[in-house]
């Protein structure tokens, strides 16, 4: 079984090659959480995964908040955690297995794959150029059968990026970013916005509804930028920081 968590289709992407590969039951953790599933059966020895982006140098907060619900009729063989990032995690993997523990969990190993940047939304922020989006997708597309692999084998790995300063940004500085930067407040479309709808249907957390043709955002937000990477008329902004910026969410012709 894998819990999966995906925004602009990075972690998706992961999670359904994966999935493919091992012959595992993929379940969405947004989905999960709205239904109030916590309670999960295992068979004996099962492999249990978990796969998702870093926000703020840690697991999505959503993330952790439904790990430390969860409980499970049987325990799992192997435990693993997958990511997804930009450039670095910082101490996620630290972040996860404490949260893993709280519900009597052993986290047996980490994998990292760095994919193409999604957040823009300070101001200094860029996305990659279209060539390196496509190294990146490409060289994890080239290692994830080695990742399999291991998974597969049940072997104990810590294959994730720390970064540098990784212990600062998790921990003093990823409380600065849930405080003033985890918000959907600055959210809003320009003249060019269509009323078509795409924000809402993509939006994982359903957090976006279409009033007289705009979207209106209800402030549930996580700050994935779904919305905005995905807005067919580039008609979304959060605040000043993403003016002029590109797009981009996961396709297989990046």
């Amino acid at each position: 079984m894998i819990f999966y968590y995906s925004g602009c289709g990075n972690s998706r992407f992961v999670a359904e090659s994966l999935s493919e590969a091992l012959g595992e039951e993929l379940v969405f953790i947004p989905d999960a959480a709205r239904e109030g599933r916590s309670g999960w059966t295992l068979k004996e020895g099962e492999r249990l995964g978990f796969v998702c982006p870093v926000y703020c140098w840690a697991p999505p907060r959503l993330v952790l908040d439904f790990v430390r619900r969860l409980s499970f009729r049987g325990k799992p063989g192997y435990c693993y955690l997958v990511l997804t990032y930009g450039d670095s995690a910082g101490y996620s993997v630290e972040v996860f297995r404490k949260a893993l523990l709280k519900v009597g969990l052993r986290l047996d190993a980490s994998f990292g794959f760095v994919m193409p940047e999604t957040y823009v939304n300070i101001k200094v922020m860029k996305l990659d150029t279209p060539e390196f989006a496509r190294a990146k997708i490409d060289r994890t597309r080239g290692e994830l059968p080695r990742v399999a692999s291991l998974i597969r084998d049940g072997a104990a790995a810590d294959e994730v990026f720390r970064g540098r300063m990784a212990w600062l940004y998790t921990y003093v500085v990823r409380p600065f970013f849930y405080r003033f930067l985890v918000t959907d407040r600055p959210w809003h479309t320009t003249d060019a916005c269509t009323g078509c709808g795409l924000c809402a249907k993509v939006c994982p957390l359903h957090n976006i509804v279409i009033e007289n043709s705009s979207p209106k955002w209800l402030g549930n937000c996580t700050t994935c930028n779904a919305c905005y990477n995905y807005c067919p008329a580039n008609a979304i902004r959060f605040g000043k920081a993403t003016e002029g910026k590109g797009q981009y969410h996961f396709t297989e012709n990046v």
